[in-house]
């Protein structure tokens, strides 16, 4: 490399460094307060390793302070992002030393708090995020070769003798850790990529911002072509998802000072099964078709519509960088802390909190939970659901569901689990179903990993349930979703209104209403939607189907284009009320008052003239099918 081009690459470096320099002071002094600032400085200094005057993390460092369980093994994984993040808005400078400057962005990139400094509207971490998991290159290897820290500590500015953190150092140091031949400091020796029909625009949002904010656009765009790492040509490893899927649905109900080592000492092999057997239904839903890694254009559509509260964990996670357990300045000394600071501290005598759920289902479990929370807010579900109906104890029938669920007045959650049924019927209780169906015209769903063919359907129901004797109910914030063995959400539409019906025919969500009478010349089949979910009367077989083609009361898939209908026995069936106590108080004072009213209805005396007396007892309202409260559908 001539002089020149040598001179104007470490001119650019400096220049890069001194606007991530400057990057960083702004978010230290617009996104923290003073105390958060003095937490964090306590943190990181007391377990940050120093050489040659320069303070940073190790991975072991970063690993053991979030405490991220050894059980999943995603410590490199995390370990990864953090040195991409910390080199934001640079990627030419990553992997990043974890400095107090670099270290400090990655904290404000986790919990979103860069909202004060990038004002250019409200920019989009994921296309970050995917970034710093992603590889660049074919070669999908298990973990993302980082150059080690003994590694990068060998490389020395042969004047200085400091730690050079240039980019073309650290890529030197990455092709030698990954033991390949150094890269063009133009770029990553990529093959041709797969996609290039979804070849998405490389510009990163916040970066972009970032650099808007310090006047800086065009370093950033030369800084781009330097790289070289077009968006289209990456992808995450298929192993390393899986492994942070685990963490994420581990972290998921993660409060901001909460250690995460309560959760992580759950971690038995059992549990940790069942996490990776709902990661991989996640897991599924991004590589349908079982490819070696992810690619950006499906990362994009599937999270904003079936994920979009995936990464909210990270945000509690790296919360913990702004609580010290060093500063307690409630036991300060006579001239201390202003009053407005400790108003903020953390209390370290909290009372201990309730459990996640207060119970466990036959279908919900604090996994299946942590998967909720990835489309319905967290905070609405953690320490607020309550088990209304649950079949396996109140009995599979819809009079039970009506006693046991019409008196919430809040939102619910339905859950189904079941098999599917073989395509050809096999006994009397099959055939009779099948015949109430029309003809079957789609295959069945993807079977995942699972060779069982077990099933998990649901909805999030935004009004309270009732009967629907001519139109169906519910609201435009109703979901209909699938959990297994691949994980899908579908939103509600508008160009059909028909999300949830209960009849005596049975429970149908995305169906329309059966007809009261069968009209001359129509099929008596029931109606089926085309993205539905029906229950049959007897709550002992379901459907789900899916018509690519849309047009009903919810959206198709957005990552499968194909048709398909599953046809399944039920095993459980539960609905979970969302809500607090007063929700829960306004149940009970329903249930209360129905039980005067039949302790009422059994202590009047009947006369001689029986029908008469029933005549009379309709009139009032009493008896009969003139109140829809409590009593069976019969």
């Amino acid at each position: 490399m001539g002089q020149g081009q040598s001179d104007e690459h470490v001119a650019r470096n400096v220049s890069t460094e001194q606007l991530s320099h400057e990057l960083a002071l702004r978010f230290a002094k617009k996104c923290f307060t003073p105390l958060e600032i003095t937490h964090y400085k306590d943190i990181f200094r007391s377990l940050a390793d120093e050489q040659d005057g320069i303070q940073y993390w190790k991975e072991e460092t970063l690993c053991r302070f979030l405490v991220i369980p050894d059980a999943l093994g995603p410590g490199p994984l995390v370990y990864q992002m953090a040195t991409y993040l910390g080199a934001f808005p640079f990627p030419s400078l990553a992997p990043s030393i974890l400095t107090i400057e670099a270290m400090l962005k990655v904290v404000v990139i986790m919990t979103e708090r860069y909202g004060t400094v990038l004002k250019r509207g409200r920019a989009d971490r994921n296309k970050l995020l995917f970034r710093s998991l992603a590889v660049f290159d074919r070669r999908m290897s298990s973990v993302y070769e980082q150059p080690s820290q003994e590694l990068l500590e060998s490389v020395r500015d042969e004047k200085s003798d400091k730690v050079d953190t240039s980019d073309a150092v650290l890529e030197e140091a990455r092709s030698q850790a990954a033991g390949q031949e150094p890269r063009s400091a133009l770029g990553f020796a990529i093959d041709k990529p797969a996609n290039d029909e979804d070849e998405e625009e490389d510009d990163d949002e916040l970066a972009l911002a970032a650099l808007d904010s310090l006047d800086a656009i065009e370093v950033f765009k030369f800084d781009q072509r330097a790289t070289d790492t077009k968006i289209h040509h990456a992808q995450i490893p298929v192993d390393n998802f899986r492994r942070l899927l685990m963490l994420l649905l581990v972290i998921a109900p993660l409060d901001s000072q909460e250690s995460l080592s309560k959760h992580a000492e759950r971690l038995t092999p059992p549990r940790v099964e069942s996490l990776r057997q709902v990661a991989d239904s996640i897991l599924w839903s991004f590589t349908p078709e079982q490819n070696a890694g992810i690619f950006y254009h499906s990362f994009n559509k599937i999270i904003p519509t079936s994920l979009p509260y995936m990464f909210d964990g990270l945000n509690a996670l790296f919360e913990h960088f702004l609580f010290s357990k060093n500063i307690d300045l409630s036991k300060r000394k006579r001239s201390s802390a202003p009053a407005q600071m400790t108003s903020s501290l953390p209390q370290t005598l909290d009372p201990p909190l309730e459990p996640l759920l207060p119970r466990e289902g036959d279908v919900l479990n604090l996994d299946i939970l942590s998967q909720i929370s990835f489309f319905i807010k967290g905070n609405n579900l953690f320490r607020r659901l309550r088990p209304l109906y649950l079949g396996g104890d109140a009995g599979f029938s819809l009079g039970s569901i009506e006693q046991k669920v019409f008196n919430w007045r809040a939102p619910s959650i339905l859950l189904v689990s079941g098999t599917r049924l073989p395509s050809t019927p096999n006994g009397t209780r099959e055939r009779s179903f099948a015949d109430t169906l029309p003809a079957k015209r789609f295959p069945n769903g993807v079977s995942g990993n699972s060779s069982r063919n077990k099933v998990i359907f649901g909805a999030y129901i935004d009004v309270p349930w009732k009967h629907t004797y001519k139109e169906a109910i519910g609201g435009p914030e109703m979901l209909l979703f699938q959990l297994s063995p691949l994980h899908e959400v579908f939103h509600a539409s508008t160009l059909s209104r028909d999300y949830l019906t209960f009849t005596k025919a049975g429970l149908g969500l995305g169906c329309p209403p059966p007809r009261s009478k069968t009209i001359s010349g129509l099929s008596s089949h029931t109606a089926l939607g085309p993205v539905s979910l029906m229950l049959d009367s007897s709550l002992e077989f379901g459907v789900f189907t899916h018509d690519s083609t849309g047009g009903g009361s919810f959206h198709p898939s957005v990552s499968r284009r194909t048709d398909w209908q599953d046809r399944f026995e039920i095993e459980n069936l539960e609905i979970w009320g969302c809500g607090g106590d007063e929700e829960a108080a306004r149940q009970r004072a329903a249930w209360a008052f129905e039980e005067r009213e039949a302790e009422a209805r059994r202590s009047v005396k009947m006369g001689k003239d029986i029908e008469a007396d029933r005549a009379l007892l309709e009139m009032a309202g009493l008896v009969g099918g003139h109140g829809n409260t409590g009593g069976s559908m019969g």
